[in-house]
């Protein structure tokens, strides 16, 4: 005989099945707003109740795809079962997005079944609750046009997007205070940020977008679809602009109120930009802790005298630290020959200040050296032109050789040549294309000087005869190889420094690397080492500072271990010269009371070192996430080890810490062509070089923040260049040749 059941047990079971069911419309509620699994759109909780007594009896699943009943014990199996293998006749298979839903209602039916079994339910039509906007229900309208029988409108195909756009209208009068559309509800919160971060990705781009793309069509469809509202470019452009610009202004000035002292760097000086009559200056400040600051930019036109530049960059330092410019510990510019003066006025001004020219500007410097000094570079380029000219404007040479660039090369492409004068010192680029296209043509020129028509032709010409036969002849490929070697080798060392953005105690190391790479270029190519080191040499005195010496000695990164177990300053690496620049740059930098102190520190560093635990500690490397190659683990190290374990050195430690965090170099942002022609087109107006400004600010904080130091173009451009292929080797290897 059955136990009777007891009225505590009854109500206990019924507290147990309702808070099963609020828990079931928790998760449902959630799913729909995007938090959840998919299938609780079409599933939804229901409570059954006693009808005389009121207490909860079961809790089932109802479909609202087909308005079936299912046991609410395994909301995951009854998807699997009755959506994805398609026991639901309604279910498309597609997993959808409800824009918003109805709550569901409590079921009292007047008697239901106790099968406990995972079997269909099916409910009157009138019980049915609206589930959501967007999912089909069984009606008549859904069966008409879910008919197998092909619907003719009478306007034909066009007349499927107005019926869209009519089922549209139903679907949101169905659904009181529903919002149509194919995108999720959002709170006004994601929808700030979401707007918030689309107003940024505009600023940053800096001119590469155009602030009225938010008002193309396809665009706002995109926001519709998204959940997000429609916006204007004047909010964009206007407030929204300057509450960004006072946000991101108020940050930086924080920033720059904690530092003790900064260096400022300047870049853009040199003229970069031939297209417009603009060209953007940065300036920048460079913090102790490896943080870098936007401050403003400049837009000059013309040639910009050295008295320019030195009243520009004081009055930049002035207006930051007022009466303290001591702050100021140094300069960094990609100042050339003439302008570099107000670097020197500026530090003779300041005799606690160290200001350096730009390490990219230096190595740069390098490949004019050599096109204007090196005979084996002028002989190259000459050649060159020479075959270049022949090809591109001697009938019927021309025509030999546009016949063998569509076998080989499928269209046809004229040398690059450098304008008159061709050999000029600023013409390098346009002869170092002009030397690429003849390599990259190498085979070309081979089968056309091979070609009986071209022998025929030209038996009795000497500029042809001569043309051909340095064609064949391996020297003159050897000479062209050795030179565009070399000016390779010098651009990978100018992009690793500008990539790694070097500290002024590398200066010292980075030339040491460049003149053992020359030194076996030399080798490789049998090129005589004399002259070629002698180019490199004027050109490290001309770029040369006695800080590059002091930094080196006092950064601990640069401490050798000796046989005794100490680790010492590499003062052995310095010739005679560079440790006399030591000591004078540390009285330089100190009071004079004070020098004497200084150079007694300076003895004792040299004698004791560091502790060989710290000194390891500084050393530690890791590779980088992104090149993978080895850098130090903690760039700030150095710094510290002077102001805390080093603090012994009172005098020699002031000197130290605001030596050793100076820059290198001061490539740290590059704008891109759009936002020039922008500046270009609109520069006569106040209010648009404001918003530039504001925009400039915004973007080069942003960039400078995640160290992102490429523009928007060279990133397309290493998107699409193809691979470099070794030309020359592919053309000796070839037995034919």
């Amino acid at each position: 005989m059955a136990a009777p059941s007891h009225p505590q047990e009854d109500e206990l079971s019924a507290k147990t099945l309702q808070k099963r069911y609020e828990g079931l419309v928790t998760v449902r509620t959630r799913a729909i707003k995007g938090k959840g699994a998919w299938y609780w759109i079409h599933l939804e909780p229901i409570l059954f109740q006693n009808q005389d007594t009121g207490v909860a009896k079961a809790v089932k699943l109802r479909c609202g795809l087909c308005s079936a009943l299912f046991s609410a014990s395994n909301p995951s199996r009854t998807a699997s079962e009755h959506l994805k293998r398609g026991t639901c006749p309604n279910f498309n298979g597609a997993v959808s997005n409800p824009i918003s839903s109805v709550p569901p209602k409590t079921i009292t039916p007047a008697s239901t079944s106790q099968n406990r079994k995972r079997s269909a339910l099916t409910l009157p039509q009138a019980a049915i609750p609206l589930a959501m906007i967007g999912t089909p229900r069984p009606s008549s309208e859904a069966v008409r046009f879910s008919s197998p029988t092909p619907l003719v409108l009478s306007g034909g195909k066009e007349d499927l997007g107005a019926l869209a756009m009519l089922e549209d209208s139903v679907k949101k009068l169905k659904s009181p205070g529903g919002k149509g559309g194919p995108g999720q509800i959002l709170s006004k919160s994601q929808v700030e940020t979401a707007l918030n971060l689309l107003a940024e990705w505009l600023y940053e781009s800096c001119g590469t977008v155009s602030f009225s793309c938010v008002e193309h069509p396809k665009f706002k469809a995109f926001l519709n679809q998204v959940g997000l509202p429609p916006i204007s470019r004047k909010y964009v452009a206007a407030e929204k602009l300057d509450a960004k610009y006072e946000e991101v202004r108020n940050e930086s000035d924080a920033k720059l109120r904690d530092a003790m002292f900064f260096q400022l760097a300047s870049d853009g000086w040199k003229k970069k930009n031939l297209a417009y009559g603009d060209n953007l200056v940065n300036l920048t400040l460079n913090l102790p802790n490896g943080t870098s600051l936007f401050r403003k930019a400049l837009f000059t036109n013309g040639v910009v005298p050295a008295k320019y530049v030195e009243e520009t960059i004081w009055e930049t330092i002035t207006g930051i630290c007022g009466a303290t410019v001591e702050r100021c510990v140094g300069i960094v510019a990609d100042t050339d020959k003439h302008k570099t003066k107000a670097l020197r006025e500026l530090e003779r001004k300041n005799c606690w200040m160290v200001n350096l020219t730009c390490q990219v500007q230096g190595f740069s410097s390098l490949l004019k050296d050599f096109h204007k000094h090196s005979s084996l570079f002028r002989s190259a380029a000459s050649d060159c032109f020479k075959l270049a000219t022949f090809f591109n404007s001697k009938h019927p040479a021309s025509t030999y050789f546009q016949k063998y660039q569509m076998q080989e090369m499928d269209h046809i492409k004229l040398f690059r040549l450098p304008p008159d004068p061709p050999f000029a010192n600023n013409n390098f680029p346009y002869n170092y294309a002009m030397m690429e296209d003849v390599v990259n043509s190498a085979r070309i020129l081979q089968l056309t000087v091979l070609d009986e028509s071209f022998k025929v032709f030209y038996a009795d010409d000497p500029v042809g005869r001569e043309l051909a036969d340095m064609i064949q002849d391996i020297r003159f490929w050897n000479d062209l190889d050795a030179v565009l070697s070399l000016v390779k080798l010098i651009r990978m060392m100018v992009q690793d420094v500008e990539a790694d953005r070097p500290l002024v105690g590398q200066c010292l190391p980075l030339w040491d690397e460049l003149k053992t790479k020359v030194k076996d270029w030399c080798a490789k190519y049998n090129i005589d080492e004399g002259p070629v080191k002698e180019i490199i040499e004027k050109r490290f005195a001309k770029n040369y500072h006695p800080a590059w010496a002091a930094a080196f000695i006092l950064d601990p990164l640069y401490l050798v271990r000796d046989s005794s177990g100490k680790y010492l300053p590499p003062f052995k690496c310095l010739t005679a010269e560079q440790e006399k620049d030591v000591d004078k740059i540390i009285t330089r930098l100190v009071f004079r009371d004070e020098a004497h102190i200084a150079l007694m520190e300076l003895m004792k560093w040299r004698a004791e070192g560091l502790d060989p635990l710290y000194a390891q500690a500084v050393q530690v490397k890791q590779p980088d996430p992104v090149t993978g190659k080895m850098k130090t683990a903690n760039p700030q190290s150095s710094r510290l080890v002077w102001e805390t374990c080093l603090s012994e050195f009172k005098v020699l430690g002031k000197v130290a810490i605001r030596l050793i965090f100076l820059h290198a170099t001061s490539c740290g942002l590059k704008c891109n062509w759009s936002f020039m022609r922008w500046v270009y087109t609109h520069g006569h107006s106040r209010a648009a070089m404001d918003k530039a400004q504001k925009m400039i600010f915004i973007a080069s904080h942003a960039r400078l923040e995640r160290r992102d130091f490429v523009n928007e173009e060279e990133k397309d451009a290493e998107l699409f260049a193809d691979g470099e292929d070794d030309v020359l080797s592919d053309v000796f290897a070839d037995p034919a040749m």
